[in-house]
């Protein structure tokens, strides 16, 4: 969220309104790398004989990593254009508005 559009909010609202978005964005990013981990693990770890992965699991698991962040910040990528797109649609239609209100 742009911190401009709140503008005109007491500045105690505004506070809280930041914090709960932090928290939010906090909460989503865990979410994700517990997402994260549990799909990796899930998918490459097969044996509990070892304390440490050996090579083939280490190479899954990196490979389930970078699949992993390169699809989130694909998604990301595209919601960003979504939503641009989106606002901008909205913008014209308020322009239309306004012209048809003169």
């Amino acid at each position: 969220m742009d911190p401009s559009q709140l503008e005109g909010l007491p500045e105690e609202d505004k506070q809280k309104m930041l914090s709960m978005i932090e928290n939010m964005q906090t909460k989503d990013s865990l979410r994700m790398y517990n997402s994260l981990v549990q799909k990796c693990f899930t998918d490459c770890v097969d044996s509990f004989r070892r304390k440490n992965l050996d090579s083939t699991e280490e190479w899954c698991v990196t490979k389930c990593c970078e699949k992993f962040l390169k699809h989130s910040a694909r998604v990301s990528v595209r919601f960003a254009e979504l939503n641009a797109g989106a606002e901008a649609m909205m913008q014209q239609q308020v322009m239309q508005q306004q012209k048809g209100d003169e």
